[in-house]
């Protein structure tokens, strides 16, 4: 959207967290007054008050950013918030407990949005409530901007482009691959992915969505030819290498497809993905993702258990808004291959990307990923036939937020794989 009338380009919704404070310091150092009306948002004045001297003592160019105050269980806040802004950046979670009510507010009032979320249960839940709702009010409702699921869902944007414009044809099959992966695990996080094991409990939608690979695909397409995330370990025939399951596929996997989907299928109807760690060519490899599987299979089934998950919860994991130490962060990095395999006029054809940053990925690396995922909405640089709904990032944005994301310090690179 674009409304020159509004006070604010962007709001950042949850701005005292420890990732939307990454967000808005990310934004103010990026970005000087003249360039961007950025606001402070949620509902602790004094702590935002905090967030603001912080952020402008580091940040020179800033003389002051305002404060909007709301509250995330009272609507009326919501829409007041939104209407003021072009675009809403919100770091609040969990999602499925606190997102809802925002992503109403913004239809509501035309306003473009975005968020970190990986909880998949509760996007399916936006989709199935807002959808129509977000193509009726031409508004971008753009979920899961960072770790989870920029890298995959970019990634394997970058490669069917690629494969399009060289070859004429799609790939059929990709493999996402988490070459590394470092950083801190923050509170917020943590709960999110509580919430999920807890509505999964309960929730009959949220066990579909766990158990159908299309279950974020618009209704009567949630089915095709994958069988879901890998679960054991396994030699992969794209990399030649022995992969484990990745935790974060359940939900990039799923973020992935339901962008072929809403594109109508440039991947084809036909294509299959998953997103895996990659251990080794070696016997050692071997035995690696063997552990890796066995220990995210154990953490899994705990976390199935209702009292040892709420065990974990209140007893192991740190509290939401505590966040890992900025030794932590500092030393963070994430790279990610994509693989994309296909067959053109000429024969078969592989093509290959690479993906990171020198960064923490769930926090500098994600502040950076949302951040300029916000740019791209306030500044309509989209390339994407979609005018509005309940979007991905390939889907809403696509690869504009390539270019944005190379011009702050992430490798994002696609080419013919080497035979």
């Amino acid at each position: 959207m674009s409304d020159s009338d509004r006070e604010f380009d962007i709001v950042v919704w949850g701005a005292t967290g420890v990732a939307g404070r990454l967000l808005a310091e990310y934004l103010a150092g990026q970005y000087p007054p003249e360039d961007l009306d950025l606001a402070l948002g949620g509902r602790n004045e004094a702590k935002l008050e905090g967030i603001e001297a912080d952020i402008l003592a580091e940040a020179d160019a800033w003389d002051e950013i305002p404060i909007v105050l709301g509250d995330a269980t009272e609507p009326e806040s919501l829409r007041e918030m939104a209407g003021r802004t072009q675009v809403v950046a919100t770091t609040v979670g969990p999602y499925t407990k606190y997102g809802t009510p925002l992503v109403g507010a913004c239809i509501e009032e035309g306003t473009d949005y975005c968020d970190l979320t990986g909880e998949v249960n509760w996007i399916r839940e936006v989709v199935d409530e807002y959808h129509d709702d977000a193509v009726a009010a031409e508004t971008r409702i753009v979920n899961s901007c960072g770790f989870d699921s920029v890298p995959a869902d970019i990634g394997t944007l970058m490669v069917q482009t690629f494969a399009r414009e060289e070859f004429g044809a799609p790939c059929e099959r990709v493999r996402i691959l988490v070459e590394s992966a470092s950083g801190g695990v923050s509170g917020g996080t943590l709960a999110s992915f509580t919430e999920l094991f807890e509505a999964a409990s309960s929730d009959p939608v949220a066990r579909e969505t766990l158990r159908n690979p299309y279950s974020l695909a618009p209704p009567g397409e949630r089915d095709g030819p994958d069988r879901g995330e890998q679960r054991l370990a396994r030699k992969d025939d794209l990399s030649s290498e022995w992969t484990a399951p990745s935790p974060m596929a359940a939900v990039n996997e799923r973020v992935v497809r339901r962008s072929n989907a809403l594109l109508d299928y440039p991947y084809s109807r036909e294509f299959t993905c998953n997103e895996v760690i990659p251990t080794g060519r070696s016997l050692v490899g071997a035995a690696s993702s063997g552990a890796i599987a066995g220990g995210i299979g154990l953490f899994g089934a705990a976390m199935s258990v209702g009292p040892l998950r709420r065990g974990l919860s209140r007893y192991v994991f740190p509290d939401p808004g505590e966040g890992p130490s900025e030794r932590q962060m500092e030393k963070g990095h994430f790279s990610i291959r994509v693989i994309g395999r296909g067959t053109g006029a000429d024969g078969e054809f592989t093509v290959e990307a690479e993906f990171g940053v020198d960064l923490d990925p769930g926090y500098g690396g994600t502040a950076r990923m949302l951040g300029e995922s916000a740019m791209c909405l306030l500044h309509d640089e989209v390339d994407s036939p979609l005018e509005g709904g309940v979007l991905t990032p390939a889907s809403g944005i696509g690869m504009p937020l390539v270019d944005r994301l190379r011009d702050v310090g992430f490798t994002a690179t696609v080419a013919e794989a080497d035979d």
